[in-house]
């Protein structure tokens, strides 16, 4: 396999259950680019969904964990093992309840929330180092959570409630956002791009279309 493969996993639930809940963004994300890319997400190897194609002049690979959330580092873990892909070449998308509705951030290294799909994937590659497309799914026109006073119950239920109307009237724009991040990260120096996406949404002006 070549040393250039990216590996771009999107974290979900699978199954009618969990479709469209909010934590699934990173399933849809991935599906969309898909289907823009021609790249059909219909092999199943060791708990996953994959598909290979290319994307920016970059052979990819897009995957979808089947083990839900909690054991997401298997499947990563087993595929990027089988595809020899380093660890810098590993694109995590996911959602982020800290980050308000819509914003796209690139981040590397060390989290500032709990994220158990996350979490599952730093242990089963024993790194933090992996490239994380963060999406904002906190309450549209409210402020992001009090992760000092909401419980994690709160965000339980929260995370796994479907997309409101309103979220979904404007889900293909956050869809859009997140794809032209990932541009940036295969077209782009990565330290520009995780400075750049650092500043959340105001990173959108001057990232690519």
């Amino acid at each position: 396999m070549s040393s250039n493969m990216k590996l771009i996993i999107g974290l979900g639930n699978p199954g009618d259950r969990y479709m469209n809940n909010r934590c699934n963004i990173g399933f849809k994300i991935v599906d969309v680019l898909a289907n823009n890319t021609n790249i059909q997400i219909k092999t199943k190897k060791k708990k996953s969904l994959l598909g290979t194609g290319e994307f920016e002049n970059h052979e990819i690979v897009l995957l979808k964990p089947q083990t839900f959330m909690d054991l997401s580092g298997e499947a990563v873990l087993y595929i990027a093992s089988f595809l020899r892909i380093p660890i810098q070449n590993i694109i995590v998308i996911h959602d982020d309840y800290s980050l308000a509705y819509g914003e796209v951030q690139v981040a590397r290294g060390p989290r500032l929330i709990h994220h158990i799909g996350v979490e599952s994937i730093t242990t089963g590659l024993k790194s933090e180092k992996f490239i994380r497309i963060r999406i904002g799914i906190a309450p549209a026109n409210a402020e992001p959570f009090d992760l000092e006073t909401t419980t994690k119950e709160q965000i339980t239920g929260y995370l796994e409630q479907d997309f409101t109307l309103d979220e979904n009237m404007k889900i293909i724009e956050v869809i859009n956002d997140a794809e032209a991040a990932l541009r940036s990260i295969l077209t782009q120096d990565i330290e520009d791009v995780l400075s750049r996406y650092k500043l959340g949404s105001a990173a959108k002006s001057n990232s690519p279309k």
